[in-house]
């Protein structure tokens, strides 16, 4: 199928696309950036945009650094670049393992870290470990450049706390330099994406887990803090038995009438992969752990 015409821009700095998205207030206006999600909506009709604007190009949103103890990761930064950054590793290991689980290598060489929040569909891999990597998602406008925490971002399907008018910037992820995470998921056999995905980020002191951030994507229309198995954690081990428990009350986090169901999975089902992959994202956080606790 093709698109219905539209007019495209290409926008070279962050003041001119968001010059364009004034200028076009008053049409249906899409920001372009990987594609990967965008264009096949093109395509099938999902979306229709009058006014297309391609940021993909602008130089200020794509590497990553570190400022200080904040990974400060740009916008346009693709999967593949970000992999291939060591620091990301270091910093922000539960958000690392997920993004090597999105797609395929061709996928990861186009879709962007941005781009993915921005269009936050629940069935994507970074909602869960972005709110396990506590990120905040830096947003400019026509009032300046806003931050918003990571906790306060995700209302519902496709649903963000970013206004029309604004261009998501940048992701900014705490150090966790030393902390140990991973990420699990069931993937859909049509398409990849995450009929349930928990992503990990521990803390610990020894055998004890002092701190620790479990999120996960797919259960809900949003990405969501697993609380009671956070809570079931600190203070803890890491061992078989602790896992076991901290998995159990998974299902406990989210109300049933609320999860999603589809003709792959029904919400009970769902539930069921909720704790199973809770489990398997901890059982490999512990692994991941093991090496540092005999360093």
């Amino acid at each position: 199928m093709f698109p219905d015409e539209f007019d495209y821009y290409e926008a070279g700095t962050v003041d001119e696309a968001l010059d364009l998205l004034a200028e076009h207030s008053d049409a249906e206006t899409e920001l372009l950036a990987g594609g990967h999600s965008l264009l096949p909506a093109m395509k099938s009709g999902l979306s229709s945009p009058d006014v297309l604007i391609d940021v993909s190009g602008i130089d200020a949103l794509h590497g990553v650094t570190v400022e200080g103890d904040t990974l400060v990761v740009g916008a346009m930064t693709s999967y593949s670049d970000l992999l291939d950054t060591d620091v990301v590793h270091e910093h922000a290991p539960a958000f690392a393992a997920a993004v090597g689980q999105v797609g395929d290598e061709q996928v990861r060489n186009r879709g962007t870290v941005g781009g993915n929040l921005a269009h936050a569909d629940p069935a994507s891999d970074l909602p869960g470990a972005a709110l396990a990597s506590d990120a905040t998602v830096v947003a400019a406008g026509p009032d300046g450049e806003r931050e918003i925490p990571i906790d306060d971002y995700f209302f519902g399907m496709y649903a963000t706390a970013l206004d029309p008018e604004e261009i998501v910037t940048r992701v900014e992820i705490p150090s966790a330099a030393g902390a140990a995470g991973a990420y699990a998921k069931k993937p859909s056999p049509s398409s990849g994406y995450a009929m349930v995905g928990v992503a990990v980020l521990v803390e610990m002191d020894g055998d004890t887990v002092t701190s620790v951030r479990v999120g996960a994507n797919g259960v809900l229309d949003h990405g969501v803090r697993l609380d009671a198995v956070e809570e079931a954690l600190v203070g803890g081990s890491l061992d078989r038995e602790s896992i076991e428990a901290a998995a159990a009350v998974a299902p406990d986090c989210v109300d049933e009438m609320m999860v999603m169901a589809d003709l792959q999975a029904s919400a009970e089902f769902r539930v069921n992969l909720l704790e199973a992959y809770t489990k398997r994202a901890l059982a490999a956080t512990a692994e991941n752990a093991a090496p540092q606790a005999a360093d």
